[in-house]
């Protein structure tokens, strides 16, 4: 995980336009470089690292002795750099896996590149030679990638949009920052004057097609076809370890965020099971976050003595969760209500990873309730193909959600994530099953992924069939949801004037309730005249909700009651 800023065909000093790069220096916090381009004094390229894999060459732009060309800036894994290097005989001068990057680009152009590449990336490739310039990102945008492009060819590439918003340009108008879209590539001209020029828009992997690197994988091929049931379930196992395998690539101590639900829970048990197999000397830290005997703080407990982790309860109070509210939304570049709610907790419990511990490597369970359909209103689908329909759209937008909190969060404290639910080859997988498969069953959601695991003894059965829970809500008591203590908080800070006129301050987007005028207030007083990053906010769906919290769901409250 680290921080990627690049800028062509600079009309400001450079110097001057490099003090915006130091806006993502929380993304690696080891050490930094600004590098200008040879041969193109108004191009550079701008980097900080955290230091996961080859402490000593791992600087960049990585630029290798046989493409003397070629510049590449990265962030992110690249998990099967190994196996493509097997495979082609590809002759590596660093351990870094982003080399692997220029290889399959000298070999077959950046398509090839893009496809061969399983892993999570954001990258900015640079060709002197032919004069051309790449952006690229992965399939559901783990790893984050904004873009700038004025009219007369100045480029903007960054991390983070706060490292693009302040750049200085000549024109008067400055256009806007826009979030570069997972599952593309770009290409683009580079001019003698530095300028640029866009010369297309890719698409190159949809999550639903198994993806071109799957020929080269570790795992065997498996049972293709057949929908009996055992198989699936012994498919998912298979795919779901090998995701969680693979991940474990890092020369830094590994730990994962456990909140007691599904998710996070399979994920630290499938990982401890893996690193005694492989060895690792080091005890796996988890860790929780909640108030005074929250569910999800109760429910990890049970799961860190189950599975043997070294585990770490971080206990906050209400003060301290609405105190880090503004730090929390700067990080974010978001207004989305539900995603701020749920981002404070996370955001905590990666400020006390960062300072007391030693874990840099962080696992998490994102993901998950968009494939496996785990959202609480999914019971309400009209039909199974109505449910894998949204089950999509939820994927497809994981960028602008649940993805981009558990990045900035982690980020924020220069912290790394990795998230195996979104491993390509196991989501394309799970979305090639019958929609009537993956529906929830007996009023249990994801019914199919616990069943998978029934049997594995990973976990403790009341863990495994332990309803949804929001992480938002989780951490606080059923007597009090987090979002009521918001709510009641920021009732005394917006008047109902101010509420009444939202629509008129802020047409786009406008906020209908005090808390997501509240946060609305918070954002643009950073991002002035942004709010397009949101294009709505997230709400469940087929029901008429008010509220994205699943605590004001009917469904919630009738298996409370139970």
């Amino acid at each position: 995980m680290c921080g990627i800023w690049a800028l062509f065909g600079s009309d400001e000093c450079l110097s001057v336009q490099c003090l915006s790069a130091m806006k993502i220096a929380h993304r690696g916090p080891d050490a930094f470089r600004f590098e200008n381009v040879n041969g193109f004094t108004n191009c550079c390229f701008g980097f900080h690292r955290l230091a996961v894999v080859d402490q000593l060459y791992g600087m960049q732009p990585i630029r290798v002795k046989k493409f003397p060309y070629l510049w590449l800036c990265y962030n992110g894994e690249i998990y099967n750099f190994k196996q493509l290097q097997k495979q082609f005989g590809f002759e590596y001068q660093t351990l870094v896996d982003g080399e692997v990057i220029l290889h399959l680009y000298n070999r077959g152009g950046i398509e090839q590149t893009a496809c061969m590449l399983d892993g999570v990336f954001a990258f900015i490739l640079l060709d002197t030679a032919n004069r051309k310039v790449y952006l690229a990102r992965d399939t559901y945008g783990v790893r984050p990638l904004f873009k700038v492009l004025t009219d007369d060819g100045f480029l903007g590439v960054c991390s983070e949009a706060k490292g693009l918003t302040n750049l200085k340009h000549s024109t008067s108008f400055f256009p806007k920052v826009e979030p570069f879209l997972p599952g593309h590539y770009e290409v683009l001209d580079l001019k003698p004057s530095g300028k640029v020029a866009s010369v297309e828009l890719v698409k190159f992997h949809s999550y639903k097609d198994e993806p071109l690197h799957a020929a080269y994988d570790t795992v065997e091929n498996l049972p293709s076809g057949s929908f009996d049931l055992e198989t699936v379930k012994s498919n998912i196992r298979i795919l779901f370890e090998n995701a969680v395998r693979k991940r474990l690539m890092a020369h830094r101590r590994i730990g994962c965020l456990l909140s007691g639900g599904l998710d996070s829970s399979l994920v630290a048990a499938v990982l401890l099971k893996l690193m005694k197999e492989m060895n690792i000397s080091y005890p796996l830290q988890t860790f929780s976050i909640g108030m005074e005997n929250s569910p999800d703080v109760l429910a990890a407990r049970k799961v860190a003595t189950h599975i043997g982790s070294e585990h770490h309860e971080v206990i906050f109070n209400s003060e301290e969760g609405i105190q880090a509210i503004e730090d929390v939304i700067f990080s974010l570049e978001t207004y989305d209500i539900t995603t701020i709610r749920a981002s404070v907790g996370m955001y905590l419990v990666s400020k006390y990873i960062r300072k007391k511990t030693d874990s840099v490597v962080i696992f998490s369970g994102e993901g998950s309730d968009e494939l496996t359909q785990g959202y609480i209103y999914f019971h309400k689908a009209p039909s199974p193909e109505d449910a894998a329909e949204e089950s999509e759209r939820l994927l497809k937008e994981l960028y602008l959600f649940d993805v981009l909190r558990a990045d900035r969060t982690t980020a924020a404290h220069g912290l790394e994530l990795r998230v195996p639910f979104l491993d390509h080859r196991f989501t394309s997988y799970y979305l090639s099953l019958p929609a009537e498969m993956r529906i929830p069953k007996n009023g249990m959601e994801k019914y199919l992924l616990r069943q998978s695991f029934e049997d594995s003894n990973l976990l403790p059965k009341e863990i495994l069939w332990r309803p949804k829970e929001a992480f938002s809500d989780g951490i606080t008591s059923v007597k009090k949801s987090w979002f009521s203590i918001l709510q009641d908080y920021i009732d005394q800070q917006v008047d109902d004037l101010s509420l009444e006129k939202a629509a008129e301050k802020y047409p786009f987007n406008p906020p209908k309730t005090k808390e997501s005028y509240y946060y609305r207030q918070i954002f643009e007083k950073h991002y002035p005249g942004q709010s397009s990053w949101l294009p709505h906010y997230w709400m469940p769906r087929w029901i008429k909700a008010t509220d994205p919290s699943a605590r004001t769901l009917k469904h919630y409250k009738a298996a409370a009651q139970e």
